[in-house]
């Protein structure tokens, strides 16, 4: 019911997402929403983003979402349409997106009938969701559609499904429309608490403080900072997305990993204390089973999750409420500590600001110019560039408030090294796992900002998952720009690989021709042009000034093919069975 004006549930529920100040609308339509989407000509005040697939809508949305830290709504087919969902969805729930995600169904009448694209939809969504739910009522929608938006934006937020069946859209709203209430955690804890955590840290000689992204989402980065300068600790990410940290901070140590918990181990172990605030420990694709810390080492923890604390590891003391409060609560506390403990933190200081200085990037060396080449003779074919000279010209040409949507994966470093975060929403990881984040994420967050320059940074791999955001890119005229690290391999499974073969005691050998992108090679230029976006190819060191000049004045999306070196066999492709 809009006034006293009576309306279909498919223009209700759009004018309720209105009225909670949703403006974009992430979507794939499919046979059973033509009605929801017929509705969206008379709300105006939302706009339809159209997308060629049902996960760039979520890899959009969760953009959009981690820039604003605000709700972004979904439009997915029915079963189909969550199917291929599904592995975004989960990127979205690692990352504490605040996804409203609206699916289609045919109508309640028909789900004995086993229709086509029938399926338990709310079961489906369920493992990769906050909340999922079927509204089964024409006096419940709006009601629904209000907890959807709660449950995805009260702490710690993430993705939910609500199945709209299209004969509860077909009748009548019976509901008013009201902005939704999401509720706030609270800030304090009891000064007996904090002073458990206070002393704690007080009686430890080397801190460490491992950060996830409730810290962002929280609006933490400021009171970490103050907390790591004072005690003078190590801050690492761990399992996170966002920037908690400014990346070229003395005290910033960079992530502890996502794959191997063997390889965070001396991280996590190398600590008489250690303060786990906004994750959980740790997430690796093969953790490490055992104790990860030192048998005498204190573990304090953090979070706006309970959920998180003591999910794998032990923990000592643990605080659960708004994390920014919580930090200002245990800074409060320090700043009373007495002067021997003082001098302690300032040794803390002293001594992490030098092993800092210690690590000595070889980044420059392993990814950048090749000594002794010259850039005649850099071909793409035989002769290829690293990725390290192209950061390092797009740092001196990028506006100081560009952002970075990064899933080059094996060529972050580079980024990292020469375009290092310094606030919130300057940089962006994927999340999870999932490939093809990277262009889709920059449209939802140059959609969050158009005023900033937005450049995503994608694999080869990674890209052809969801390349046809470009033609998304170019339709809406979103300006984001694109750049494709073209190695022609999956060069972190080669990595991965390695990994495997030196804890099993294999020698190193050929990789598996299945990483080897190199036959037939892709001409991501090509595919860019074909839908609509310039785009060009760069494959000798010459080439980069000038092309990151073009990519940067252009007012329309803009798409980079980087040729970069790999270890690849175009040689051995179709000669054995199989492969």
């Amino acid at each position: 019911m809009v006034g006293d004006q009576t309306v279909n549930g498919h223009e209700a529920i759009l004018r309720q997402f209105v009225a909670d100040g949703v403006t974009y609308m992430f979507g794939n339509p499919g046979t059973v929403e033509q009605g929801f989407l017929d509705a969206l000509s008379c709300v105006p005040d939302l706009k339809y983003i159209l997308t060629l697939q049902e996960s760039i809508a979520v890899l959009c949305a969760d953009g959009y979402a981690r820039a604003t830290k605000a709700p972004a709504l979904v439009q997915i087919h029915s079963t189909p349409g969550l199917g291929n969902s599904i592995g975004n969805l989960y990127q979205a729930m690692r990352g504490q997106s605040p996804l409203v995600v609206i699916g289609g169904d045919a109508g309640i009448r028909y789900h004995a009938m086993d229709a086509q694209m029938a399926g338990d939809l709310v079961a489906m969504a369920e493992p990769v969701t906050k909340w999922s739910a079927m509204v089964v009522d024409p006096s419940s929608l709006l009601r629904m559609v209000r907890r959807a938006i709660k449950i995805a934006t009260t702490p710690p937020c993430g993705p939910v499904y609500l199945c709209v069946p299209q004969d509860i859209l077909d009748a009548e709203s019976v509901e008013s429309i009201y902005s939704t209430h999401v509720p706030k955690l609270a800030s304090k804890a009891s000064g007996e608490e904090i002073q458990a955590i206070v002393r704690l840290i007080e009686q430890s000689s080397n801190p460490i403080i491992l950060a996830g992204d409730g810290v962002a989402w929280s609006n933490a980065n400021a009171s970490l900072l103050q907390l790591t300068e004072l005690i003078g600790a190590r801050v690492y990410l761990a399992d996170g997305g966002d920037v908690n940290m400014p990346e070229d901070h003395p005290l910033y140590f960079g992530s502890t990993g996502h794959m191997f918990g063997e390889a965070s181990f001396p991280i996590t172990s190398d600590s008489d204390c250690i303060i786990v605030i906004g994750c959980y420990l740790l997430p690796e694709v093969f953790p490490k089973l055992s104790d990860i810390f030192s048998p005498n080492a204190k573990v304090l923890h953090l979070d706006s999750n309970p959920n998180n604390i003591a999910k794998n590891h032990r923990v000592d003391q643990s605080l659960v409420g708004d994390i920014n409060g919580l930090i200002t609560q245990v800074v409060e506390g320090l700043g009373e500590a007495s002067e021997a403990v003082r001098d302690q933190f300032k040794s803390n200081n002293i001594h992490n600001r030098k092993l800092k200085e210690q690590r000595v990037s070889t980044i420059e060396s392993v990814y950048g110019l090749k000594a002794g080449v010259k850039d005649e003779d850099y071909d793409g074919k035989s002769i290829f560039m690293a990725s390290g000279e192209f950061c390092r010209e797009l740092s001196l040409q990028l506006p100081s408030n560009a952002v970075i949507f990064d899933e080059a994966l094996t060529n972050s470093p580079p980024i990292s090294h020469y375009i290092p975060a310094k606030n919130l929403g300057d940089k962006y990881w994927t999340r999870g796992g999932s490939l093809g984040t990277g262009f889709p994420g920059a449209i939802g967050v140059k959609l969050a900002d158009r005023s900033r320059e937005v450049i995503g940074f994608s694999g080869d791999g990674g890209s052809m998952y969801t390349i046809q955001t470009l033609w998304t890119a170019a339709r809406h005229n979103i300006a984001a720009k694109f750049v494709v690290c073209q190695n022609r391999s999956y060069r972190l499974l080669q990595a991965n690989i390695r990994q495997f073969w030196d804890e099993r005691g294999i020698s190193h050998h050929d990789y598996p021709l299945c990483f080897d992108l190199s036959t037939p090679e892709i001409s991501f230029e090509d595919i860019a042009k074909s839908m609509g976006v310039a785009a060009e190819r760069v494959w000798k060191p010459s080439q980069i000034k000038p092309a990151i000049a073009r990519m940067l004045a252009s007012t329309d999306p803009y798409l980079i093919n980087l040729v970069l070196d790999g270890d690849v066999h175009p040689e051995l492709i179709g000669v054995h069975c199989g492969q």
